[in-house]
């Protein structure tokens, strides 16, 4: 199985989540929109594994355009596709702040480094996000006990993360380190 998401060159693949269990799906896009709507028909969900979605949207979207004529009405155009797809997904949100920050910082760059330069930063959440996920599962596995049981609800695994888990993540810390558990 694949990551739920990852940067493949200037492509953007996901798992379907959709089809999940019956299905291995794996939908490919390579512009905002189809992020954007990737988001919005539930493709991929959990908060981390959308706000990593956003991230790569935008550099998708900005690897697409060809002048910097109307760059910035171009990148805003971006981000409020993407700021429209789940109003309530806080990961959404601080992800899209965090490309915005970066395309005003480096703003002054050559079109080509720029790019470069969303491009990182995206990549950069990504990696985050499951570094993240790797640590709340190594600290948390110390809350849990051997011969416990444990109860957790939404979307709280890898495939609603880029690759790991929250909840879920602390429960497999949990299980590696032979802990017997029953979820």
């Amino acid at each position: 199985m694949l990551p739920t998401i990852k940067w493949d060159e200037d492509t953007v693949v996901m798992i379907d989540q959709r089809k999940l269990p019956a299905e291995e799906v794996y939908v490919e896009c390579r512009d905002t929109d189809q992020v954007a709507e990737a988001i919005e028909k539930m493709i991929i969900r959990g908060a981390p594994a959308i706000g990593v979605a956003a991230a790569f949207g935008v550099a998708l979207g900005v690897l697409r355009i060809d002048s910097e004529q109307n760059l910035d009405d171009e990148f805003h155009r971006i981000l409020h596709r993407l700021e429209k797809t789940r109003p309530t997904a806080r990961n959404l949100f601080w992800a899209l702040e965090r490309m915005k920050r970066t395309f005003e910082e480096n703003r002054s760059l050559a079109l080509s480094q720029l790019k470069e330069k969303l491009t990182q930063e995206a990549l950069s959440i990504e990696e985050e996000d499951i570094e993240t996920n790797r640590k709340i599962g190594f600290y948390g596995k110390e809350l849990i006990e051997d011969g416990q049981s444990i109860l957790t609800h939404c979307n709280a695994g890898a495939l609603a993360t880029a690759g790991y888990g929250t909840a879920l993540g602390v429960i497999r810390a949990a299980f590696h380190e032979g802990k017997k558990i029953c979820v």
